[in-house]
């Protein structure tokens, strides 16, 4: 795996972009490293691609200051910067063979004829298409066009390749495979790239770090892990995969400790302190589907909420039952099915048990 650098080598510092009166990067301070795989992901409309193209050099920020390894790029113009972007559409010259679209840029640079051959050649090998130089666009299939934009985004040899959603275009099975592909690139070229994405199994694949964006901001940044596990908002769960939240309050401390109540259970779960709640106060307790266990009496989880089994969906690897509380709140339950032959024990319409661990949750506040 590729060493990140933990130096800076992209600094936003307190970037706003408007149009008018919508504000579309509200006032973002981040950093990303030397050599890292970073995502921006987010919806549509959360500013993401703004911040993207602002990075590009196609728009100016509003106020606030980009920096690129230590130089101030702020008002810099595209052409000008250490950067290349690849974009959603490709934008592939139809007219070209994939050789001449890979070798384009050198050539408007009026790089020795040699030396474009040598490098079109190298990253040809690189993405896996030495026989298709002579192949116009039209004969290539989506994820061969989606290697030759990226081959024609690399040759110029950036420090930095901007991403906008550069798998959109491929279906689902072609996607996962060149999701690996693309990370492997990057780890042999040890270029820094940031992608942009609203596919949140895209991010947690291909990224060292995601910043998750919510109207305008960074909602949360880090590992994969860290903004799987350890969500901070109730926006950064929901949006990172599925997850059950769970109405607590507060009804105990004990020094590092404190314990939480839930309507739907008799029991409480003692989780860490969390700074700024007290005794009484109102929160929350987010735990993932995977990590409930179900069954059709109580087991010997912190937790266990009853209810009745409203659906289930049969994927293959998994089962996703939907368990309907006395309150009426639906929980999701993810549960592995290790074997072909069994037969479900539970079913639709069962009376069933919920366990939760104190430490498979999260208590979020916001």
């Amino acid at each position: 795996m590729l060493k990140v650098d933990d130096t800076p080598f992209i600094r936003i510092e307190n970037v706003t972009k408007s149009f008018g009166d919508v504000v579309a990067v509200d006032d973002i301070s981040l950093e990303i490293r030397k050599n890292e795989l970073f995502c921006l992901l987010g919806g549509s409309g959360c500013g993401k691609t703004t911040l993207l193209r602002m990075l590009a050099g196609f728009e100016t920020p509003t106020s606030g200051r980009i920096f690129i390894d230590g130089v101030d790029m702020s008002t810099t113009p595209a052409h000008a910067r250490p950067t290349n972007m690849m974009f959603q559409s490709y934008a592939l010259f139809p007219h070209m063979s994939v050789a001449k679209n890979i070798a384009y840029g050198l050539l408007r640079d009026g790089v020795a004829k040699s030396e474009v051959n040598d490098r079109v050649a190298q990253m040809l090998k690189l993405v896996q298409l030495g026989d298709f130089g002579k192949r116009k666009p039209a004969q290539l299939s989506g994820g061969q066009r989606q290697r030759v934009a990226l081959a024609r985004a690399l040759i110029k040899r950036p420090k930095v390749l901007l991403l906008d959603e550069p798998l959109g275009a491929l279906d689902k099975k072609l996607r996962e495979q060149t999701q690996f592909e693309l990370v492997n690139i990057q780890e042999s070229l040890g270029i820094t790239f940031i992608v942009v994405t609203h596919d949140q199994e895209e991010a947690m694949t291909l990224s060292s770090r995601i910043g998750v964006m919510n109207k305008g901001q960074i909602a949360q940044v880090g590992t994969p892990r860290q903004v799987y596990e350890a969500p901070q908002t109730r926006f950064v769960a929901d949006f990172i995969g599925s997850i059950n939240v769970l109405e607590t309050m507060v009804v105990g401390i004990d020094g590092p400790h404190m314990f939480l109540q839930s309507q739907m259970a008799p029991e409480t779960l003692k989780v860490p302190l969390v700074e700024g709640l007290g005794l009484t106060d109102n929160c929350w307790y987010a735990v993932r589907p995977e990590k409930l266990s179900i069954g059709t009496t109580s087991d010997a989880s912190d937790m266990n909420i009853e209810g009745v089994v409203e659906d289930i969906a049969y994927l293959g690897g998994q089962s996703i039952y939907h368990v309907k509380l006395t309150d009426g709140q639906i929980i999701k339950v993810a549960q592995s099915n290790r074997t072909r032959r069994d037969r479900p024990a539970i079913t639709w319409e069962d009376k069933v048990f919920l366990g939760i661990d104190a430490g498979d949750g999260v208590v979020l506040q916001r």
